[in-house]
């Protein structure tokens, strides 16, 4: 992806990405969904589920997986309101972006 990927975007995705797993789900499959989507390495992803547990967005358990633990993060109720609000940002934000790509004008009560 040629555009930058910030902060906000980036826990956007990762809260998306887990809360479609009612139990959570664990850390290697929540980087490979996410790099199917953003160019993002797992020494970058592991501090977005960091960060979101430290905020009360995640709640993190461990699981035996093959006679390993399997660290698991589920989206909290926290988490699940600031999905919320990331999702209406982005529908306010694209909508912004191709008015403009597409050489429409943003109102000023757009704005």
């Amino acid at each position: 992806m040629v555009f930058n990927t910030g902060a906000a975007l980036l826990d956007a995705v990762v809260l998306s990405v887990v809360s479609r797993e009612p139990e959570g789900t664990y850390g290697y499959k929540i980087t490979q969904e996410v790099r199917s989507v953003l160019e993002v390495s797992e020494s970058t992803l592991y501090p977005v589920l960091r960060r979101l547990q430290k905020d009360d967005c995640l709640t993190v358990y461990d699981q035996e997986y093959g006679g390993r633990n399997r660290r698991y993060y589920k989206v909290t109720q926290k988490g699940r309101a600031q999905l919320l609000l990331y999702q209406e940002e982005w529908k306010r934000y694209c909508t912004k972006i191709s008015a403009i790509l597409e050489g429409k004008s943003v109102s000023e009560g757009d704005r």
